[in-house]
């Protein structure tokens, strides 16, 4: 009875934090399928503004540039982002230590000092801005979280495993495949995931290096969200949240393989 006592305080304030994060998604979902413009009142169930939203061009354009933007720069920054990471935590260079220290550059400064900086870099390069330059902002942003989560996976990594599969006759090319890369599988799906999320959710940077024909979904969804919130945007969010949970689902299900 005492330890009941005891833990209930815990279960209140742990349903009060779920409540506070999740209530507002949940009203989202709801009104979503609202018939009424206004999310106000809750006048009776449809679906009309799902169908709504997939005859309107401009969010289905915009949705297209953001999942093209998204999948490039995740798997290129999660290449990258692997190569570097094993290769600072296996070889000892001189300027190791500054180099670690500015990868982390990315992740501290404010967004909007790093989204005026590449505005002015692709200014001064000549380059237009356009889907090409939402890429390469969305890579260098992503490739440091990259670096720090699978350098993380690789502190519980075991060289001796290594060092045997070499002493077995392997070279440093089936070493790396069959031996270090299933044991950081799960840190680079990890750092692919978070990737794919900062990127398709990214506002300010790509506020800044986007051109006029390569509007990403948030973007869309801020300028929409300007006029008021319609049933739309409450549609569009439950499909982005449904897709969202669909690839965590299916990573999960994959890692517990």
């Amino acid at each position: 009875m005492n330890f009941r006592f005891k833990s209930l305080p815990s279960i209140l304030y742990a349903l009060f934090i779920y409540g506070f994060l999740y209530f507002p998604i949940i009203i989202l979902i709801v009104f979503s399928f609202n018939k009424s413009r206004l999310n106000a009142v809750w006048t009776g169930f449809t679906f009309e503004w799902y169908g709504k939203l997939m005859q309107n061009s401009d969010i289905l354009a915009a949705a297209k540039n953001s999942l093209t933007v998204a999948f490039v720069s995740t798997i290129v920054a999660t290449m990258i982002g692997t190569i570097a990471a094993v290769g600072m935590y296996r070889y000892h260079f001189r300027g190791k230590t500054a180099l670690d220290g500015m990868l982390y550059l990315p992740i501290v400064i404010p967004e909007i000092v790093m989204g005026i900086s590449l505005l002015a870099f692709f200014a001064l390069a000549n380059v237009p801005l356009g889907i090409m330059t939402l890429v390469i902002a969305h890579i260098t942003f992503c490739i440091p979280f990259v670096v720090v989560i699978v350098r993380a996976r690789l502190e519980g990594f075991d060289p001796s495993m290594e060092e045997a599969a070499r002493d077995l006759g392997a070279n440093e090319w089936h070493t790396f495949t069959k031996v270090t890369l299933p044991i950081i599988g799960p840190g680079i799906m990890a750092g692919a995931l978070l990737s794919f999320t900062l990127s398709i959710d990214d506002v300010i940077i790509s506020f800044f290096v986007a051109g006029p024909s390569s509007t990403t979904l948030p973007l869309k969804i801020f300028s929409m969200v300007k006029f008021g919130v319609s049933p739309e945007i409450n549609a569009l969010s439950t499909l982005m949240l449904l897709i969202t949970l669909s690839i965590a689902v299916f990573a999960q299900l994959r890692l517990n393989k």
